[in-house]
């Protein structure tokens, strides 16, 4: 509780809280009462209690709902604190998944040990650049700059004054997911979960809608929607994270219909994130970020702390259930591995 406290976005808990009250028919007081005990016996966030709606259901209905304690500690069993560093550091995940990558990248020390890099960096064909931090979460301390404000001789030293690690080509996505929002890169979340036999399966796919911003996270006040993972067609409207905010059949700006689009490539997509989750297996579960491209996808990161919200909200369920299957398989491995130490 203490840790939820500090973290807690007091405008949005007020926000939240009014919204609630209204929906419900309840008292402040009886939400709040309700807000505390369901942290403690669910494992939730404070504005989780808000965004699974929890204040509509009931304790059976709750119990369904992974939040940011329970899914901590699955993500701690399924990639560990000495293996989740190849994910968390860019540089790192590039050099191991580049093989997966659709555009061009390079970081500091590539550049400054082979000048030539900069100029296949510099020479890509949307005439932009995108720099990045190694360890950056969420979109944030991002830059997009044009091509022609730098050359050989000065983008190693603009990146070591503003400490990048990294620099790579500007994703020019897809026409038909640029007439849905042009705005940003909208990508395609896939998460993959190792089984018992170390095959692939996937706990879901989403599409992540920018609404006229440079990034396309729900925690920037973006959309998600549900792909089905066999055809690749958006199975439901677009939600926010904010409950405030209804959901969307259609693009709020550019009006295209979210419902019902096919994600390009689809077959290509399903494809390459099970060869790149077969890659480093001590990450068993990982959500995957996907660029679509008119030339096919291309790998963006790999997230071992995938986000709850952006799995469970899209389809209204929660899905903590999908996920005791692995915990039981993972504890039977280790009583095997202890009988036969």
């Amino acid at each position: 509780m203490g840790y939820y406290l500090k973290q807690l976005d007091r405008i949005k808990f007020t926000l939240f809280l009014n919204h609630a009250t209204k929906l419900a028919g309840r008292s402040k007081s009886s939400i709040l009462l309700d807000v505390i005990k369901s942290v403690f016996l669910y494992n939730i966030s404070i504005l989780e209690y808000f965004q699974f709606h929890f204040f509509e259901l009931n304790e059976k209905e709750k119990g369904k709902w992974a939040g940011t304690g329970y899914m901590y500690e699955y993500q701690l069993r399924m990639n560990p604190k000495s293996q989740r560093h190849i994910l968390d550091d860019k540089t790192l995940f590039y050099k191991n998944y580049g093989d997966f990558f659709i555009h061009k990248v390079a970081d500091l020390k590539d550049l400054e040990s082979e000048p030539k890099r900069i100029d296949v960096i510099l020479k890509n064909p949307s005439d932009k650049i995108v720099f990045k931090v190694a360890n950056g979460k969420c979109g944030s301390q991002v830059e997009i700059r044009n091509t022609a404000d730098f050359n050989r001789f000065n983008l190693t030293k603009y990146m070591r004054g503003n400490e990048y690690g990294l620099v790579e080509e500007f994703i020019q996505q897809h026409p038909k997911i640029n007439e849905m929002s042009p705005s940003a890169v909208n990508t395609v979340r896939i998460i993959t979960q190792l089984n018992e036999q170390n095959d692939v399966d996937i706990l879901g796919c989403r599409f992540r809608i920018s609404v006229d911003s440079p990034v396309d996270n729900m925690a920037a006040g973006n959309l998600a929607a549900p792909i089905d993972k066999v055809t690749g067609i958006v199975n439901g409207p677009a939600v926010y994270s904010d409950i405030t905010k209804p959901d969307q059949e259609y693009h709020p700006i550019t009006k295209v219909r979210i419902q019902g689009f096919e994600i390009p490539f689809w077959e290509e997509t399903i494809d390459l994130i099970k060869k790149a989750a077969l890659l480093h297996r001590q990450n068993r579960s990982v959500g995957w970020d996907i660029v679509i491209t008119e030339r096919g996808p291309g790998l963006i990161e790999g997230n071992h702390d995938w986000c709850k919200l952006l799995w469970q909200l899209p389809v209204k369920e929660g899905l903590k259930y999908t996920l005791e299957k692995y915990l039981d398989d993972e504890s039977r491995k280790n009583k095997d591995i202890s009988a036969l130490a």
